[in-house]
């Protein structure tokens, strides 16, 4: 059987867009004659065949938001997409949610599923996969079929599009300068996310606070990786052989094997080491001591994005300008850091 062409096949053989080609096969008159004949003869030869569900997609209301998160597991994920199924509730949209385990085969997969006329727009977070290899051509494919896209916490700035993301940098300034006032000297940066773009930011605020400081950089105290089984192992090496005060802990897990190691050794929390960590689940409170964490507002997070699509989604404007919002992040001291005198 001969096989069916489609709208974008179509655009790419032509050199025009999806919109014209969509427009010039309904017959409309904002393409000229000339052109609308050349693509319906080009889209005749290739045995094009209109898919019904698709059609006049940019015109058609699901009133469906497809959510696509990496990690349902992670309390913050967990908490973004509450947000943004209350706000989607209120203004009466349905959601749809796929989860890509950081998978970006996965991810594409989903993209391709939901981007058949199932859904009018997509939320989401980038998988680990797919900013380790910064594979974002199914984000570009998707929006050029005008399909629109929030994306939030991960993100790309290849991508142009709607982001929601938090003030990563700068709480990681204020962490580590709220540290250093605590009488921190000996400061050790932890991440076993250093792929994602996140963990850069929250590393160069590190710096930066060092910087501000005239603390000097040590090497030695810093563990930057994307593999859990390697980040366990040069923990525990750097404790047995680094003096330090301070802990600033840039995800989950390396904040919990960072106070899990350091009380197996004895080290005393905080009257010997302050530890700081990112998120804010109700793990965090239930340690023993509770971990000091920058909150990043996970609701607030999904009631924004969601917010940011639905208008878009309804806004009778043609020319759109991308907007990125910036949720601010909040320091909740608990009682793996000292209190200040």
């Amino acid at each position: 059987m001969k096989p069916k062409a489609t709208l974008k096949q179509i655009a790419k053989e032509l050199s025009v867009s999806v919109s014209t080609v969509s427009k010039a096969l309904s017959n409309s008159p904002e393409i000229s004659e000339p052109t609308k004949i050349k693509i319906q003869e080009f889209a005749k030869l290739k045995n094009y065949k209109p898919n019904n569900i698709a059609i006049n997609l940019k015109n058609r209301s699901t009133k469906t938001i497809g959510v696509i998160i990496p990690n349902i597991l992670n309390p913050f994920f967990a908490k973004v997409f509450s947000g943004i199924e209350k706000k989607a509730n209120e203004k009466g949209y349905n959601v749809i949610t796929c989860i890509t385990n950081e998978s970006l085969k996965k991810e594409i997969h989903t993209i391709d599923m939901l981007s058949n006329g199932t859904i009018d727009g997509f939320i989401l977070s980038i998988a680990e996969e797919t900013q380790k290899q910064q594979e974002f051509k199914h984000f570009k494919d998707a929006i050029s079929d005008g399909i629109p896209i929030v994306m939030f916490d991960r993100i790309s700035d290849e991508i142009n599009c709607d982001k929601v993301i938090v003030d990563d940098f700068d709480s990681s300034v204020n962490a580590v300068n709220h540290m250093i006032k605590l009488g921190c000297k000996n400061i050790a940066l932890l991440t076993a996310i250093d792929n994602l773009s996140v963990a850069k930011l929250r590393a160069q605020g590190y710096a930066t606070a060092l910087h501000d400081n005239d603390i000097a950089i040590n090497k030695n105290l810093i563990i930057r990786t994307d593999n859990p089984d390697e980040f366990d192992f040069r923990l525990n090496e750097l404790i047995n052989s680094q003096t330090i005060d301070g802990i600033f802990a840039l995800d989950e897990h390396a904040s919990t094997m960072a106070m899990k190691m350091a009380i197996k050794k004895g080290i005393k929390i905080p009257d010997e080491l302050c530890v700081i960590g990112f998120a804010d689940g109700v793990w965090s409170r239930r340690l023993t001591p509770s971990l000091s964490t920058i909150s990043q507002h996970g609701i607030e997070i999904g009631e924004e994005a969601a917010t940011m699509l639905i208008e878009k989604l309804e806004s009778k404007e043609e020319e759109y300008t991308y907007r990125t919002t910036v949720i601010k992040t909040e320091l909740r001291q608990r009682e793996s850091t000292r209190k200040l005198s």
